[in-house]
C-alpha cells in the first residue's frame, strides 16, 4: 500500500488540509505533517540547529496528524529524514486557498514543501485552489480541487516522476461537473501589483502591500488554462540553470 505524506503551508486546521487529506484515503496511507500555524508566502524555509516541536493533534474529522513548529518544508525534511518509520512514496502539499502560478512558485510554502520532497528523492505534488478573494466571507468548496489532486496523485503513484520534478497543480473555483478537465501547461507571467508603505509616524518601517496580483492570460500557460476551466498541471524541474546564457557567458573576458 502506498504512504502518502500530506503537508500544507496554511497550518495544520486549514480545511484544505483536511480535504486533501480526505481525497487521498482510498489511494494508500495517510500521514499528515503540517506546520503548527500559518507559513503562506514562506518560500523554501530550512531550520538548522533549532529544535522543532511536533505535537500529534486531531483534524476536524478526528482522524490523527503531527503538527510542527517550522516551516512547510521542514514538515517534509523532518518527516523524510527519519521522524518516520515508514518510507514515504509520495509528498502532496496543499490545498492552498489561493492559485500558486509563474513566479508565485518562489514564495510558495505550498510549492516549496514539494520541492523538499523531491530534494529527498520523493516525487512532490503541489495543489492549489484559484479561490475567492480574501474578502470573501463564505466557506471555500475545495471538493473539485481535492478530486483533481486525487487524480493526478494516483497517475504519478502509478507512472512515477523523473528526478528533480514535481507537479504543480492548480484548479479553477468551479464546481467538478463544469471543469473542462486537465491541460499541461507552462509558468506563465505573474504581474505583482505590489505598493510600499511607509510608517505614517516618521518610524523607519515599511510594509508591503497593494491589490492582489494578476496574470497574463496566455495559452499554454497555468494562467490560460485556469481562465479556460481547466486544472493546469505545470511539470517544475529544480535545475534552475539558465542554459541559454552558458554560451555567451564564455564569450565574456574573465581574466583579472
Amino acid at each position: 500500500m502506498p504512504h502518502i505524506l500530506v503537508t500544507n503551508d496554511d497550518g495544520v486546521d486549514a480545511p484544505g488540509l483536511l480535504a486533501l487529506a480526505q481525497a487521498l484515503q482510498p489511494l494508500g496511507k495517510i500521514t499528515v505533517v503540517a506546520p503548527s500555524h500559518n507559513w503562506s508566502m514562506c518560500g523554501h524555509v530550512k531550520t538548522i540547529f533549532k529544535p522543532l516541536k511536533v505535537n500529534q493533534v486531531n483534524l476536524a474529522d478526528g482522524s490523527s496528524a503531527f503538527s510542527l513548529d517550522g516551516a512547510p518544508s521542514d514538515c517534509v525534511a523532518v518527516a523524510l529524514m527519519g521522524m518516520l518509520p515508514e518510507k514515504v512514496d509520495l509528498v502532496v502539499s496543499g490545498i492552498n486557498p489561493y492559485a500558486n502560478l509563474g513566479h508565485d512558485l518562489t514564495y510558495s510554502g505550498t510549492v516549496t514543501a514539494a520541492m523538499e520532497a523531491v530534494i529527498h528523492g520523493v516525487p512532490g505534488v503541489a495543489v492549489s485552489l484559484n479561490g475567492p478573494d480574501h474578502n470573501f466571507k463564505g466557506e471555500v468548496d475545495y471538493s473539485a480541487a481535492a478530486d483533481a489532486a486525487s487524480r493526478v496523485a494516483r497517475k504519478v503513484l502509478r507512472k512515477g516522476l523523473p528526478p528533480e520534478t514535481l507537479l504543480n497543480v492548480n484548479a479553477p473555483y468551479l464546481p467538478a461537473e463544469k471543469l473542462n478537465g486537465f491541460q499541461i501547461t507552462r509558468l506563465g507571467k505573474r504581474i505583482y501589483l505590489d505598493v510600499l508603505i511607509p510608517d505614517q509616524t516618521g518610524q523607519a518601517e515599511y510594509q508591503i502591500g497593494g491589490d492582489p496580483p494578476i496574470g497574463e492570460n496566455e495559452a499554454g500557460t497555468d494562467f490560460g488554462a485556469l481562465a479556460a476551466g481547466f486544472v493546469s498541471i505545470t511539470p517544475v524541474h529544480l535545475d534552475m540553470t539558465a542554459y541559454h546564457m552558458m554560451e555567451p557567458l564564455h564569450g565574456w573576458e574573465w581574466d583579472f
